[in-house]
């Protein structure tokens, strides 16, 4: 059996696989709440010869293993949605519940992909009796970048050599560099009620403590680094105006290209909020919510990824398909199609052009910014790891958009989808056929990693 067959096997799958990902997204959960998604999965797994592992205190997480021996290969699969972002696949915004979840981010196919590599490279494992083990991990939680983390904290990745990834957006490419590191932190502030008009002097108001933190906070703004970000909500803001507000509540997002500079900026915000306390009178805590790493680049894995990317060729498409897409394209902002489309496919020379077609060029990588967060970065820093994109959703349209709901349930998702389990399974054959790759990509995670570990961000 050579990687032309396994490939062949997946071309076999496909609807199978369809079927699998519409389901997950036709019932879209959030993080937290993912039971019918990890649930499928464990069964699917189950029945197709794997052993699945429970991971003690994470209800919606597992380990689903097959083989023996070295290698042992992560490959990493996703399948919670996002709030409010319910959408049927239309051009138009059309939600098929109002407020409703939806994949927004293209979870259903993130796992889907997964679930098909694993299968096609247990099946070659099975025909040649080669030394190997796979495993597939059932992750929850990426939304609020908690479930790998706490997967780490929890000992779930011991003896894994490397792992594989990947992620739904709107270019084929192979990433070196990824993700911002992050703290999701909240702050409670504890003061004295009173009423606000008649003794407003026996009152300590924690909605000013809030109010101030965050003004605080916005002067710390040009204090950081360029390319850090700080955000926040007010969770909690008192009830009746009537009352002092004893108790009230912010909560934090602080991002930075490298988890040294999250760490940084996130003890001078604690300062910002102890500030605040003492200026109000109140008292505050702190909780670190959640936090992740920026992704450990690793060049071996960059470089086998994207060879295997062009071995196997991105998706074609049909009329149907490109005028879908068109239209998503006409609810974006002209110049955030333009922009995108400039930066991926020059050679359309301001023609019009709706999907990424083809693999990027190994030198524009690093031009594709992915600057959101993601939990996958930590698993980067416990053993060597890749990352890929796919294009499932038209260019310029945006992760976390009710036009990347509609993709991710459309045609075009699957085809990126298809895409993405076909790079895994080649990526799996060639470290299973070549212990050299795996040991080199050892290597230099190891070198990266010979000055600074790990350490996971939850207490």
């Amino acid at each position: 059996m050579q990687k032309a067959d396994v490939l062949c096997y997946l071309e076999q799958k496909k609807d199978e696989l369809n079927e699998i990902s519409h389901k997950i997204w036709s019932n879209p959960e959030v993080s937290g709440e993912e039971k019918e998604s990890a649930d499928l999965f464990r069964i699917l797994l189950a029945e197709n010869g794997f052993e699945v592992k429970e991971i003690e205190g994470m209800e919606h997480a597992f380990i689903a293993e097959y083989g023996s021996g070295a290698p042992v290969i992560a490959v990493l699969g996703e399948y919670d949605a996002l709030p409010g972002l319910s959408q049927a696949v239309d051009t138009k915004f059309n939600p098929i519940k109002q407020n409703g979840p939806g994949h927004g981010c293209g979870h259903n196919l993130l796992g889907t992909a997964a679930l098909g590599a694993v299968l096609a490279v247990k099946k070659y494992l099975e025909e040649t009796k080669l030394s190997g083990t796979i495993r597939f991990y059932g992750c929850p939680e990426e939304e609020t970048l908690a479930g790998k983390v706490k997967m780490i904290k929890k000992g779930a990745f011991e003896g894994c050599d490397l792992a594989l990834s990947w992620h739904p957006m709107a270019a084929n490419t192979a990433l070196e560099h990824a993700f911002l590191a992050m703290n999701s932190i909240k702050f409670r502030f504890h003061g004295i009620s009173s009423h606000a008009g008649q003794s407003p002097e026996a009152g300590r108001s924690a909605l000013d403590a809030v109010e101030l933190m965050n003004v605080g906070a916005n002067y710390l703004r040009e204090h950081v680094i360029e390319k850090a970000r700080i955000h926040y909500t007010i969770t909690n803001a008192g009830g009746a105006p009537n009352i002092v507000p004893k108790e009230a509540e912010s909560w934090y997002y602080v991002r930075a290209p490298f988890r040294k500079d999250v760490e940084e900026i996130t003890e001078r915000l604690f300062k910002v909020a102890k500030g605040a306390a003492m200026m109000t009178e109140t008292t505050v805590d702190y909780e670190v919510i959640s936090g992740c790493y920026e992704m450990l680049p690793n060049k071996v894995l960059f470089d086998l990824t994207y060879q295997n990317m062009l071995e196997i060729g991105a998706p074609k498409y049909t009329e149907e398909e490109l005028a879908f897409a068109k239209a998503l394209q006409e609810t974006l902002d002209p110049q955030a199609v333009a922009g995108e489309t400039k930066k991926l496919m020059p050679e359309a020379n301001g023609e019009e052009a709706n999907i990424h077609q083809g693999v990027l060029e190994k030198e524009k990588a690093n031009s594709v910014v992915v600057a959101g967060s993601s939990d996958s970065g930590d698993v980067s820093w416990i053993m060597p790891m890749n990352l890929f994109l796919t294009a499932c959703f038209p260019l310029g349209v945006a992760n976390h958009s009710w036009q990347a709901t509609a993709s991710s349930g459309s045609s075009i998702g699957m085809k990126g989808m298809h895409f993405a389990a076909k790079v895994l399974s080649g990526i799996m054959y060639d470290l299973l056929n070549d212990p050299s790759i795996v040991n080199a990509a050892k290597a230099e995670f190891n070198k990266r990693t010979e000055r600074r570990k790990y350490v996971s961000p939850l207490k």
